[in-house]
């Protein structure tokens, strides 16, 4: 066994473990029992796939452990056992030990560290007690399966016999056949229980034939070691003049369906798939055949109007194979054909070698940053519109690349369902889940490096901020809490959101707690968002008693430093009584984008290109009679400014017939605009972070290389556009603003 090899195992148990996990949660919701069993057979795939697995690698714990699994979600598919909330939460522990062990497969361990053997008694004890047996018992007989023979089908009976329908031909007696020594034969295989005469087909008695039979046979048959094909020999001879039927017990469809669902995941036609699982013998599969094709002939001469049936209806209504197995066949055959599709347009890449990729892209797009501004200085026409289209194509290879990190968060979303709830059973709480804008795609980076804080965030809501059951029925509120997670995106940002309909901040109360930590002093004012900002605050917590979940502080402060070294931002919205917001403002890469290139003094800034609105030149129309106002009027709106030469200490070029122009740029619905001395056009940005000696500076979010080999400093347009709304007073956003309210504003200032 190779560690490549077992590093594949591990890598596809990790993803049917999710399924699995995925499934039990699932459970949760549903209450159609055709749904729920729909899952547990998904999770009865996913683990016997995975005992398989492992025991082509010898990995015995895995198999050991996911046998006795197996056995449980026999009885539970056999209707022996009913899913409820405890059994759910036994299989999420099963399904966290199976990844453990095979962690412990991965690192080469091939025994149980002394916690580990712990659990594994443990939630063996607990399998065991589903399957009515001691653990001594179950480790005598570790590798026997264990199939009831009492399934019940849906819309079936309990019922443990073969069936037999004989319809003998009417030269059956002419060609010396005895249909009685058939039936007593059938003595020698089992125990024949009823017989029934059909005489239908038996003519008046003045046109009866001696010769002929008339007769069929309804036969039921007790013999559970059998199969179907040795009852078909025992017909052997006449086949050709019988019309002949066996339809198994209820208790051979699970056996018939578990088949199935083990067959290799080959192309197989649904005739194929029942003569492989033994539900349809050769002869039967040529008859269905045959049918099948008398009736095509039908439908192509226009003898008859109705459509060419498919196989598995035809076998059904011939009534030699039942109706479930030829749907768990059909489902077979296309999940066969999804799983292949799936595999032709996906492909598993080493993490490290895309992140390589994307960095030989971003140097690919610095050197054709140099190669365009050195080919400008030759004007040539010719050169200048070749490097226009390598210009083109080396930015649909950095979309595409980029591309190749981008997933979908509804995967990391589903992952705080178990979250949701585990906590609500600890806290003793009814609390759901809903999920919007699972399909808006991140950086699988930024995915990586946000699950942390969202779970903080998560928990904080169920322990924080939702109340207890008999609380809110006391304020009118449904007993069953929500906690809503949400994404989507807004200007060139992806913001993902935390909401709950609990109890919301309490203004008070945070502020008391900052002003006894000594984070604001007793007389500070305020503004109602600054106080909520607190709860961001090292060791700050409102919570009243400590408990395992949250409650101690250390939790709000690191949410915030994990969310700003990604450069993104975090608000809160909240109404006491009704709820609270949380927004996560995150950009859609770390590694490349469009930028805004201009320059402020000797230097040249980067505002990223999604969050510019407008470029305007700085006059006298705009500013009015007061020069020295930090806002304009753009079309009825108030739009403060500043200068970039101010902030950054540069020697700006206002002096003299020098044109100002401003960027009017956008976040989280405000605005404002940044006074440049010029306007350089577009850049495709590769983003470098800074260094450590750099990380103070708040109001760059990092660097880039430009084609001339000088670094440009990319400005962190959210952390700017906060310092021009305390310099701007409350302008910054508000909309439709007429001329007096301007000079209002003025005069106020």
């Amino acid at each position: 066994m190779t560690d490549d090899s077992l590093q594949i195992f591990a890598e596809e148990a990790e993803d049917l473990l999710s399924v699995a996990e995925q499934a039990l949660l699932n459970l949760d919701d549903i209450k159609n029992k055709a749904e729920a069993l729909d899952c547990v057979n998904d999770l009865f795939r996913t683990f016997h796939t995975i005992k398989g697995a492992a025991g082509l690698f010898g990995l015995d714990l895995i198999v050991n452990f996911t046998h006795i699994v197996e056995s449980v979600l026999v009885k539970v598919r056999e209707g022996t056992l009913e899913v409820d909330d405890d059994m759910v939460s036994l299989f999420l522990a099963n399904r966290d030990h199976l990844e453990y062990l095979v962690n412990d497969a991965l690192s080469g361990k091939t025994e149980m560290d002394k916690e580990l053997k712990q659990r594994d008694d443990l939630l063996v004890s607990q399998l065991n007690s589903y399957l009515g047996e001691t653990s001594d018992a179950a480790d005598t007989d570790k590798n026997h399966t264990i199939i009831s023979s009492d399934y019940i089908p849906a819309g079936g009976v309990k019922n443990k016999n073969w069936h037999i329908s004989l319809r003998f031909g009417p030269d059956a007696l002419r060609n010396g056949m005895d249909p009685s020594s058939f039936i007593n034969y059938l003595s020698n295989i089992g125990e024949i229980k009823t017989v029934t005469l059909i005489d239908d087909a038996l003519p008046a008695w003045k046109n009866f034939d001696p010769e002929t039979c008339y007769l069929g046979f309804e036969i039921v048959l007790i013999a559970p070691q059998t199969n179907k094909e040795t009852i078909e020999e025992v017909f052997e001879f006449v086949q050709d003049d019988c019309k002949i039927s066996i339809l198994p017990p209820h208790s051979h469809i699970a056996e018939y369906i578990q088949l199935i669902e083990q067959l290799p995941e080959e192309d197989m036609r649904i005739g194929d798939i029942l003569l492989a699982c033994g539900a349809l013998t050769e002869l039967e599969q040529d008859d269905v055949l045959n049918a099948q094709d008398r009736i095509t002939d039908e439908v192509m001469v226009g003898a008859t109007d109705q459509q060419v049936p498919l196989l598995g209806s035809v076998a059904v209504d011939q009534q030699v194979v039942q109706q479930e197995v030829v749907d768990a066949a059909i489902k077979k055959q296309t999940e066969v054909k999804q799983h292949r599709t799936d595999a032709q347009q996906t492909i598993r890449v080493n993490a490290l070698k895309l992140e390589s990729l994307v960095n030989l892209v971003g140097e690919l797009v610095i050197g054709s940053a140099n190669a365009e501004m050195n080919a400008r200085k030759f004007s040539d026409t010719g050169l200048n519109e070749a490097m226009e289209n390598l210009l083109h194509l080396i930015e649909e290879v950095r979309d595409t690349t980029l591309g190749l990190r981008m997933v979908q968060i509804g995967e990391t979303f589903n992952r705080y369902k178990r979250v949701v709830r585990e906590v609500s059973r600890d806290t003793g709480k009814d609390i759901e889940l809903h999920i919007s804008g699972a399909d808006t795609e991140l950086d699988k980076t930024l995915i990586e490096k946000i699950v942390d804080p969202l779970m903080h965030l998560v928990r904080n809501a169920i322990d924080h901020g939702i109340e207890s059951p008999e609380k809110r029925l006391k304020l009118g509120k449904p007993a069953k809490g929500i906690v809503h997670l949400g994404a989507f995106h807004e200007s060139g940002s992806v913001v993902i959101q935390v909401s709950d309909d609990g109890g919301g901040l309490n203004k008070q109360k945070i502020l008391s707690k900052a002003i006894e930590k000594g984070l604001v002093q007793q007389n500070q004012q305020l503004s109602d968002k600054q106080i909520y900002q607190l709860i961001f605050g090292a060791g700050l917590s409102t919570a009243d008693s400590v408990s395992n979940i949250s409650g101690r502080g250390v939790g709000m402060d690191v949410v915030r430093s994990n969310i700003e070294s990604l450069r993104g931002h975090i608000e809160i919205e909240t109404t006491e009584g009704k709820g609270s917001t949380i927004s996560i403002r995150l950009p859609l890469t770390l590694a490349i984008i469009d930028g805004f290139q201009v320059r402020v003094g000797d230097a040249q800034y980067i505002v990223p290109l999604d969050m510019v609105d407008e470029c305007i030149e700085l006059n006298e129309s705009l500013l009015g009679k007061d020069d020295s106002a930090n806002y304009i009027n753009l079309r009825g709106e108030v739009l403060p400014f500043m200068h970039l030469s101010d902030m950054f200490g540069e020697d700006s070029q206002r002096e003299g017939k020098h044109i100002d122009n401003i960027v009017v740029v956008h976040f989280a619905g405000k605005k404002a605009g940044f006074v440049v001395d010029e306007l350089l056009g577009e850049h495709q940005t590769v983003i470098k972070p800074l260094g450590k000696v750099f990380q103070h500076l708040t109001e760059i979010s990092g660097t880039t290389i430009l084609g001339s080999g000088e670094v440009a400093l990319i400005l962190d347009v959210p952390e700017i556009l906060n310092r021009v709304t305390q310099i701007g007073g409350d302008h910054v956003g508000d909309a439709h603003v007429g001329r007096a309210d301007v000079d209002a504003s003025a005069a106020a200032h």
